[in-house]
């Protein structure tokens, strides 16, 4: 099974990008973050003729999250609970045989201290609780997304120029560590303990040629999914095209049979 993860911003612009990836490296399930289009305009049909189908929510221009699957998805939620009345929307789950798989759209957090920072650290709290029950309901769990949060200084180009920053602040660092001492691992990490790579890079300052990234897209896995985990790749060919996101899709090779 093969099992994705990628921060598409915007659907619309990357679609044909999609498509051709999807064609080429058939994953099972796919998780896309910051599609930035309405339920309206959701490509549900192009995706479908793909050979996917799709759960999915949005709004115009910010956020949105989706997943793509070989297989129909089953107890699909679009809202994480605790948050019903926020209108920001940044997560979806579904289940997909007994795996179940969690997509999160992780706030920013905007600058250390800011309102955005507290929102950030507070969904971050609520999506714990959820998790903590998933994982009693469902022992094969997977949860993946754009966290925005790099773990660790190796997972950082330049961890003294970005000391103290969003993205690496202790609090965020310590908020994704409380998700992971419920019972996840860091697939990545899990399997290559050593590892420098990186899954997004700045569009400024030529940032990606020079390699100057963060590894801030994660897929956590508990305990039953991460005896599986055979292999994980950061998909550097898709952030070589022309007009790329600025994050590359993660995909992660488990022993389990297809879905579907």
């Amino acid at each position: 099974m093969l099992i994705a993860t990628w921060n598409v911003n915007s659907l619309r612009v990357r679609l044909p990008q999609l498509l051709d990836w999807l064609a080429r490296e058939q994953p099972d399930v796919v998780g896309l973050q910051e599609t930035k289009v309405v339920d309206d305009d959701f490509p549900q049909a192009q995706l479908r003729e793909a050979g996917y189908e799709t759960v999915f929510v949005g709004q115009r221009a910010y956020n949105g999250v989706a997943l793509l699957s070989r297989c129909p998805p089953v107890d699909a939620q679009t809202v994480l609970p605790g948050r019903e009345d926020d209108p920001q929307q940044r997560f979806v789950a579904a289940s997909y045989g007994d795996l179940r798989v969690v997509n999160v759209y992780v706030p920013n957090g905007s600058a250390v201290g800011s309102d955005k920072y507290a929102y950030k650290l507070a969904w971050l709290a609520d999506l714990r609780r959820y998790l903590a029950s998933a994982l009693a309901r469902w022992p094969r769990l997977l949860v993946m997304g754009d966290f925005n949060i790099a773990p660790a200084d190796i997972d950082v180009h330049d961890p003294a120029a970005w000391a103290g920053q969003v993205l690496v602040s202790p609090p965020e660092r310590a908020a994704l560590d409380a998700l992971t001492a419920l019972g996840l691992h860091d697939a990545f990490r899990a399997l290559y303990p050593d590892t420098q790579a990186f899954t997004w890079w700045d569009y400024r300052a030529a940032a990606f040629r020079r390699n100057q990234g963060l590894r801030i897209d994660h897929l956590l896995v508990s305990d039953a999914v991460r005896e599986a985990c055979r292999s994980c790749r950061v998909e550097m060919d898709v952030r070589r095209l022309e007009r790329p996101s600025d994050h590359a899709p993660v995909a992660l090779e488990l022993d389990l049979p297809p879905v579907g």
